[in-house]
């Protein structure tokens, strides 16, 4: 076990108390929640249309979310006119309860001018202008969902199989969508690409689905990234589910997690934080994709899964590219490589008081998969851009800058060892969260990019704590930092107030890793 643990452990018990119970102690579902899921399997399309597993699929969320406490709507090889009386009935169920509404649909689905669209078994559209008439949107859910006034909304589409519609009328797959309000969307593979229908009794996605589910006391995001983990490796990294979420509170399908007095909630946060520490540097330089999907699996939310997401998209390559959403921002990363060598980064660093700037260069002088050596080796990075070395010497744990993915809604936590000139080494915890894509100018140019808001704690020897506040935009092309704000809190005052600015960029043509 590496010594980073021992660090990490003594400084948790102090450090993380506040965080502990937003993890543990979750906001509670009430026991009087009102949950209504529509649930659609169209399996039996006309002639070589017709698909093996929707029909059975449904049968299974059904059972699945009636254990879950759902009242279920269920329609299979549905006409569009079943389809949507379906939706007005689930609509009327919940008008006026602020309740929890779920959408699972699997079948035939096809994408047209950024709508998603289920086919019902009637449907046969040979040309674009037909699509709509003969489907149903899928906005036309969401919009009957919020004219019902539901606090949450869950939308899963098990649509992406190979559609024997899509060539005449329509891309690939389905269209990336960012989640509206209150909503949490799921697809059964990442948008423009193609789900496994599956051989045996249900599809490949439902399958681990409606086993995850059940699990007791994890929350909504563990359970798709369990699934998505489980679906990329049985397919070999062919298909690779896809999720955005704009919720705002902890949602759970079963128990909720108990609530811990701080002391005690403390102690078992330490506990996990250690053996997750360990378990990371048992793998952290394994060339095997399965041990970081054993470790993810595990720790789907820890503070070291962004940093294994990274190192598993690394070994195992999706053969999937990169789709292009109605703002114009890939829905998935282009790579996991983002330093080569001959790169040139320039950033300004500006006082937030004095506005004084001053110019740093960073020349990456040597690159491989885990190791990006700048200027000569005098600071070493990982391929995510956190720090490995700075001046002031090594860290064993880098703090995750950007993370592997992003997209609107998206939360990590990381957690590393920061160096400081007097030779101390404090312990630093990150909560952060994507919360707009904006356009923003910095003197490099104008960019569209990710804004993540940050906050978290910085812990001293001497007890006291650095209470820490920032907001990054991220460009989502390169995964470059374009601005990186700073405000370090101790003792009620202000230590550090700053910025850094990317000035300008020089980056070598890039080769397919």
């Amino acid at each position: 076990m590496f010594c980073f643990v021992n660090r990490f452990a003594g400084a948790c018990l102090r450090a993380l108390a506040c965080l502990v119970l937003v993890s543990i102690a979750a906001r509670a579902q009430a026991p009087t929640d009102i949950r209504v899921a529509l649930v659609i399997g169209n399996s039996a399309y006309r002639g070589t249309a017709a698909l093996v597993n929707p029909a059975s699929d449904a049968a299974a969320m059904t059972a699945t979310l009636q254990q879950l406490g759902f009242s279920v709507i269920e329609v299979k090889d549905a006409s569009r006119a079943q389809m949507i009386k379906a939706v007005e009935t689930v609509r009327d169920k919940l008008r006026g309860m602020q309740g929890v509404a779920l959408l699972y649909y699997a079948g035939h689905g096809l994408q047209l001018d950024w709508h998603n669209y289920m086919l019902p078994v009637d449907a046969s559209p040979r040309t674009a202008p037909e699509v709509a008439p003969q489907s149903v949107d899928v906005d036309t859910v969401l919009e009957a969902f919020k004219s019902a006034g539901t606090r949450l909304n869950i939308v899963v589409l098990d649509a992406c199989r190979d559609n024997p519609f899509a060539s005449s009328v329509s891309g690939k797959g389905l269209a990336p969508m960012d989640a509206p309000a209150g909503t949490f969307l799921a697809y059964a593979t990442a948008p423009g690409a193609v789900a496994q229908d599956g051989a045996g009794s249900n599809g490949l996605y439902t399958g681990h689905l409606v086993r995850e589910l059940l699990k007791p006391a994890v929350r909504i995001e563990d359970i798709f990234k369990r699934v998505r983990l489980q679906v990329r490796q049985d397919s070999k990294g062919r298909q690779i589910p896809w999720e955005s979420t704009s919720l705002e509170e902890d949602f759970y399908f079963g128990d909720q997690p108990r609530s811990f007095p701080a002391a005690e909630a403390g102690r078992a946060e330490t506990q996990g934080i250690e053996q997750e520490a360990a378990d990371f540097g048992a793998v952290k330089d394994s060339r095997n994709p399965d041990d970081f999907y054993q470790f993810l699996k595990k720790y789907p939310s820890g503070l070291l899964a962004e940093l294994a997401q990274f190192r598993l998209d690394q070994l195992q390559k999706a053969p999937v590219v990169a789709v292009p959403s109605r703002n114009g921002v890939a829905a998935l990363p282009s790579g996991s490589w983002r330093y080569f060598e001959g790169d040139e980064l320039q950033f300004d660093i500006v006082d937030a008081i004095t506005r004084e700037r001053r110019r740093i260069i960073q020349r990456v002088t040597y690159a491989d998969a885990q190791r990006v050596e700048i200027n000569g080796g005098k600071t070493v990075w990982d391929q995510m851009g956190g720090v490995l070395r700075n001046r002031f010497g090594n860290r064993e744990i880098p703090v995750v800058i950007a993370p592997s993915d992003m997209y609107l809604g998206k939360k990590w936590r990381s957690a590393g060892t920061l160096l400081r000139s007097t030779g101390r080494e404090d312990m630093v915890f990150w909560n952060a969260k994507v919360v707009a894509l904006e356009e923003i100018e910095v003197p490099a140019g104008k960019f569209k990019a990710y804004r993540v808001e940050r906050s978290g704690e910085s812990r001293h020897p001497d007890g006291v704590s650095t209470f820490l506040n920032g907001t990054l935009w991220i460009d989502p092309s390169t995964m470059l930092v374009l601005r990186n704000d700073l405000l370090f809190r101790r003792r009620g005052k202000v230590t550090e107030n700053s910025s850094q600015e990317l000035a300008a960029v020089r980056q070598v043509p890039r080769e397919q890793r």
